[in-house]
């Protein structure tokens, strides 16, 4: 079951993130160097575990962000290569956490490390990862970046918490939902744009546009996939079409689903969601009363909200091809749905 949103006119009606590939194209060759070598351990388990998920098939697009915001304010240095790799590293951390408090079984189309290896090894390795990030983000020796990282660290593993907390519970408000997406997903967006400009010597307000950018690019980026989750493909979304909905997970769609539906249907969803009754039966009802209500269609508006915010805040920067690369990322994340 698909959804197809018309984009906002004068949006590029065919986005790829191919532009940002090729002009980062170099820089990523050196940062999936850097991030064979510092992945590897005499510990067999941890490259075996690290590159199973790395080699995986994403398309890196929190370091090229790093990479990009570093190139258009002209950087010359070695540093955001380490920053990009950083930047990889606490994604990759995040999702081996994520697969374990999730039990999830797929990620990308293939088994997650943590069916393969163990719940332990899983966040071990990912603890490893999180360590190479912050030695090589003291390698680059700049205080600041380091501090935007470290932030970002803190704010996800928040998030993690907070969403433990709203799980199953049929009466998380839009507000608490993007409290989560803000930490989860949003925070490594926004701290891998900034520290680009930072370690350019960019000035203030510069930074402040990239930080924009990408805390709002992660916010579109989140709010997609969760649209995703209830009207993409399986084959598209390397995971099964409602794992949220088997997981509990409280997204978007279904929190205006709920709250848009009669109380014979809200029952429905407490009892689906937070009594764990998700057969496939009652996916088939769930998708039905999403659709019913304009779920997704609504959080695809919400995704092209936050992306214009995005596009805006890149607005009073001179044009340049990584500033319409960027632009087009937009556009591709959005665009993902249809």
């Amino acid at each position: 079951m698909g959804v197809v949103i018309p984009l906002e006119e004068g949006k590029n009606k065919s986005a790829s993130v191919k532009p940002l590939v090729d002009l980062t194209k170099a820089d990523m060759e050196r940062v999936n160097q850097l991030i064979l070598s510092r992945a590897g351990s005499d510990v067999q388990m941890i490259p075996e575990v690290a590159n199973h998920l790395i080699s995986s098939g994403g398309k890196r697009l929190r370091p090229m962000l790093t990479l990009a915001s570093a190139a258009l304010f002209g950087y010359q240095g070695e540093g955001h290569v380490k920053l990009a790799t950083s930047v990889e590293f606490m994604h990759t951390a995040t999702l081996l956490h994520d697969d374990v408090v999730d039990e999830s079984d797929l990620r990308r189309g293939k088994s997650t490390a943590r069916m393969i290896w163990g719940n332990q090894a899983s966040v071990l390795v990912g603890d490893f990862l999180l360590g190479q990030a912050f030695k090589m983000m003291v390698d680059v020796g700049s205080l600041e970046a380091l501090d935007v990282l470290a932030t970002a660290a803190s704010v996800i593993a928040e998030g993690e918490v907070l969403q433990l907390s709203v799980a199953k519970n049929m009466e998380t408000t839009e507000d608490d939902y993007l409290s989560v997406i803000r930490a989860k997903t949003a925070a490594l967006f926004a701290a891998a744009a900034e520290v680009g400009p930072i370690i350019a010597n960019a000035d203030k307000g510069q930074r402040a546009a990239l930080k924009s950018y990408g805390l709002n690019l992660g916010y579109a980026f989140q709010l997609v996939d969760d649209a995703l989750d209830y009207g993409g493909k399986a084959s598209e979304l390397g995971k099964n079409v409602g794992d949220d909905f088997r997981e509990g997970k409280i997204t978007l769609p279904v929190i205006l689903a709920y709250r848009r539906g009669t109380e014979d249907e809200r029952a429905f969803w407490r009892k689906a969601i937070e009594q764990g009754e998700s057969t496939e039966v009652n996916l088939e009802k769930a998708l039905g009363l999403i659709n019913k209500y304009g779920a997704l269609s609504d959080t695809i508006a919400r995704a092209l909200h936050y992306g214009t915010i995005a596009r805006d805040a890149l607005a009073p920067l001179p044009s340049s091809p990584l500033k319409a690369a960027l632009l087009e990322v937009i556009d591709f994340s959005i665009q993902r749905v249809n």
